[in-house]
């Protein structure tokens, strides 16, 4: 028999408490997406956009103020992070108006298309090198997406699109933030980008025409459990990526779509037809092999 050595032990372990924690993360992001569908029932989306901006940005300021820095500094005018802040403030508009007025696993779904649209848009945009095999899974995940709106079909929800409408933005969002200087620091990235979300949320409420209303103590700890959910699935995350492999965390990301169809079954009485789950099942599926060709690709010879 063969002793299992330390090192591999210690390696398992880390690995093992590294999808733990992805596992956690994406279970805190679909609870959150949930919240936010409820707080939107009656809350107009534009005062739920601005009320979670004005949270996420308090959050992250007091940490920047922990850690010695400042908001408001020069580095809020560098292109990439105006760019970043806008596909943050365009995502954000998209992804909730589409959990307002769509189902949460139809919406859910959609998202899932993200990693998708990163690839896509590093070869388009960032010049890297994409391979046939990747685009391929790039076509076949957005044929997964039409799946779930069906264009032109009887049962054809316009209000769908709006998902994608946020992935382009989430998309836009994390292509800025691989061209971030270093010198810019994470806390105050994120509140600038929740700070971003206020501006937004005026402007929606503004073209809706939607009065403001003031939120019941069930929906005030509705936002407060948003930024909890919020920051713990950030911090589980980060943890994640820094203790496993990354082959083995990143297709853990698409666990938060199992989580989101089980709350949507059981808690908004949805019933995903099966041409919304043959949909999801491409996009996951041509997600997970992108993900993989570029674990293949970027491994050292």
């Amino acid at each position: 028999m063969t002793a299992t050595s330390p090192l591999n032990t210690s390696e398992a372990t880390a690995n093992l408490r590294a999808a733990l924690l992805m596992v956690g993360a994406m279970a805190t992001f679909a609870v959150e997406d949930a919240a936010i569908k409820a707080l939107t029932m009656r809350l107009p989306v534009g005062q739920v956009l601005v009320t979670l901006g004005l949270l996420g940005m308090a959050v992250f300021w007091v940490l920047l103020r922990r850690a010695g820095g400042r908001l408001f500094t020069r580095a809020l005018l560098i292109p990439a992070v105006l760019l970043r802040n806008g596909g943050e403030a365009v995502g954000a508009v998209g992804l909730t108006l589409a959990l307002a007025l769509t189902d949460l696993a139809s919406a859910s779904a959609i998202l899932q298309a993200l990693p998708l649209a990163l690839v896509m848009g590093s070869a388009l945009f960032l010049k890297e090198k994409v391979g046939w095999r990747r685009w391929a899974a790039i076509l076949v995940g957005f044929a997964g997406v039409l799946l779930i709106i069906r264009p032109g079909a009887a049962g054809f929800q316009p209000q769908s699109a709006l998902t994608l409408v946020g992935v382009v933005g989430l998309a836009a969002r994390d292509l800025a933030t691989r061209r971030m200087p270093a010198r810019v620091p994470s806390h105050q990235l994120s509140a600038s980008a929740f700070a971003a979300l206020v501006p937004a949320g005026l402007a929606l409420a503004w073209v809706q025409g939607t009065p403001m209303l003031a939120p019941t103590r069930p929906e005030a700890l509705g936002f407060l459990g948003c930024m909890a959910f919020s920051v713990l699935g950030y911090a589980m995350m980060v943890g994640a990526t820094r203790a496993g492999e990354a082959s083995l965390i990143a297709p853990l990301r698409y666990v938060r779509l199992i989580f989101a169809l089980l709350i949507a079954v059981a808690v908004f009485g949805e019933r995903p037809d099966a041409a919304t789950l043959a949909g999801a099942a491409l996009i996951v599926g041509s997600g997970g092999f992108a993900m993989w060709r570029e674990l293949v690709r970027n491994r050292p010879r």
